[in-house]
């Protein structure tokens, strides 16, 4: 790659940042559907052309920030069982949960999102990747219980958890909430003894 090929690139990958943080400070402080894309490159320091040579509108630069912010989610979901062929959730120590730990990582993103009009649209993606994750790989082996069901309440469960804490200002430290969720997972040790993964099929 040339010299000069990077130097673009740098100014690309340069360019989207600020839009994207010029993107978020104002979200902090009105509706998405209130900002305009004039605000956006203004705030950014850039120009509209700039904006359209990256994204074809300002609801393209909110899902890539989001899509992002969900690709890390299932990321943190995943890790306490990517490495193993089975996993025991019954079994699962404070320590391994991430999902929190991300949360508080990206928490001015999380926060910026709890109080503005994109949160029902953000809350319902969450729910179904993470719905759609624990379906495809987590296996529960009890006839009598409908899967998406029981996928549908357990990710609302952990969800409702997560924006409570978000809510309340981060009231918690991240090892206090891991704490908690285990726990509570273990007050039902039917589902969590049921509740097994392995690599998907």
């Amino acid at each position: 790659m040339s010299e000069n090929h990077l130097k673009i690139d740098r100014r690309i990958v340069r360019s989207r940042y600020a839009l994207r943080e010029a993107l978020l400070a104002l979200m902090a402080d009105k509706p998405f559907q209130a900002i305009s894309i004039t605000e956006i490159v203004e705030h950014a320091g850039y120009n509209r052309g700039t904006f359209y040579a990256n994204y074809e509108n300002k609801e393209a630069l909110l899902d890539e920030i989001t899509t992002e912010l969900l690709d890390k989610l299932l990321q943190s979901f995943r890790a306490p069982y990517e490495h193993v062929e089975v996993f025991n959730v019954s079994e699962l120590p404070a320590h391994a949960v991430t999902i929190f730990n991300h949360i508080y990582e990206h928490s001015n993103i999380y926060t910026i999102l709890m109080k503005n009009d994109v949160l029902p649209n953000m809350k319902e993606k969450m729910l179904h990747v993470l719905k759609q994750i624990s379906m495809a790989e987590l296996l529960f082996p009890t006839d009598d219980i409908d899967r998406e069901l029981l996928a549908t309440y357990s990710m609302s469960a952990v969800l409702g958890l997560v924006w409570h804490w978000i809510e309340t200002g981060f009231k918690h430290p991240p090892a206090y909430m891991q704490e908690q969720l285990v726990k509570i997972i273990h007050l039902y040790p039917n589902i969590a003894d049921a509740a097994r993964t392995g690599k998907p099929l």
